[in-house]
């Protein structure tokens, strides 16, 4: 199904015995095929907004438009079944199989069973679950990160146009927290939903986000804008404090490893003629070879000793970590760099071969160039 357009036109919800609005007026356009992140402070109206959309909450004034249509022309019950909804609690039914809930809406709707076995699998694939490990295991089988995945493809599975995330991935870890947000970008560029995404925390914002609409207290839109836009060109004095004062860190969130110029270095396996090896290195960026083995995928930096006879030894000075993808988002490559003390990570493509080094002195360039602010989703589409 199409991804849909999204319209709230001076959205509002005054809730009964209380003077102040918790959403006030809020008029945004979301585009096809777009992630609207919805952020700000604690009570200021981004999951009410959101709620308003598939009517868990009815609005008091204004309207919503799908696709041009209003939502109060619509049941609420079939509403709600056209529209994906993935929740930080995942809410997966503990007596229900994986594939019994991942199946409930097409149930709802009275698919057939051949085609609700076919969809399951092809969204446990999708987000990366096998389907004959896990379709007939119970939700407290599966780690908190699966359950998460689990969570996103019942949403998705009606093939909605419209999907609604409230803090999906704030219940994770930070290790599985980075991951899954990485594989939900690389899913988006897949299914192209139109997202409206709800979360506290400014930096998932900026990585997630086509654009970000920032909330104030009260439900009142401060500034909607792309990332890029809100760095570098925040509304006022409440955005640019909400935002940060490391907006040039905050920058790095926009790009990908890919999207810089990655340094090389000389590659051996063992074996080779340590003649070639020296010769490859005059002429590479960094002078630490780095053994690799037959795939090309990266073993660890190789000693002074390994390189002392004719051919190539297995001697290493230290092991390759932290190995950085292409398609990892520059602050959290930054991040492993430092959290492995390590000025140099080989950097692999989705064979795992290695494909460049990355290098601080290369983000620091990165940082500096005022021009490279492409979105870090849009840039990996690109690539």
């Amino acid at each position: 199904m199409d991804a849909a357009t999204l319209v709230l036109d001076e959205a509002t919800k005054v809730y009964p015995g209380q003077d102040e609005p918790a959403v006030d007026r809020l008029s945004l356009e979301v585009g096809a095929g777009e992630i609207c992140v919805l952020v700000g402070p604690s009570g200021c109206g981004k999951t009410t907004a959101m709620r308003m959309v598939n009517r868990m909450i009815d609005i008091t004034s204004g309207d919503i438009l799908i696709d041009g249509a209003s939502v109060r022309d619509r049941d609420p019950a079939e509403l709600r079944r056209q529209i994906g909804y993935a929740i930080q609690q995942i809410g997966l039914f503990p007596h229900l199989t994986i594939a019994e809930n991942v199946a409930t809406v097409p149930k709802l709707l009275r698919w057939d069973r051949d085609r609700i076995r076919a969809r399951v699998d092809e969204l446990l694939a999708l987000v990366q679950l096998d389907p004959d490990e896990t379709r007939d295991r119970y939700p407290a089988q599966l780690s908190g990160g699966q359950r998460q995945r689990v969570g996103v493809a019942r949403a998705l599975a009606v093939d909605p146009p419209l999907m609604l995330m409230d803090e999906p991935f704030g219940a994770i870890d930070p290790i599985n927290r980075e991951k899954l947000q990485n594989e939900f970008l690389r899913l988006q560029r897949e299914i192209r939903k139109t997202i409206v995404f709800v979360t506290h925390d400014i930096d998932e914002a900026i990585k997630m986000g086509d654009r970000i609409a920032i909330l104030r207290k009260g439900g009142r839109l401060a500034q909607y804008a792309p990332p890029a836009e809100l760095l570098m060109e925040p509304a006022d004095r409440f955005v640019e404090d909400f935002v940060g004062a490391d907006r040039a860190l905050k920058r790095l969130a926009l790009q990908r490893v890919r999207d810089i110029d990655l340094w090389r270095a000389p590659l051996a396996r063992a074996g080779d003629p340590v003649a070639s090896v020296r010769a490859q290195t005059a002429a590479c960026d960094l002078p630490y070879p780095l053994l690799v083995d037959e795939a090309g995928r990266p073993l660890g930096w190789l000693s002074e000793a390994a390189l002392a006879g004719e051919t190539v030894t297995a001697d290493l000075v230290s092991d390759p970590q932290p190995i950085v993808e292409l398609d990892d988002v520059l602050r959290d490559a930054l991040s492993d760099l430092l959290q492995h003390e390590s000025q140099y990570g080989p950097v692999v493509d989705a064979r795992g071969a290695v494909a460049g080094v990355l290098s601080i002195e290369a983000i620091g360039h990165a940082l500096r160039d005022s021009d490279a602010v492409p979105r870090a989703a849009d840039a990996a589409v690109e690539g």
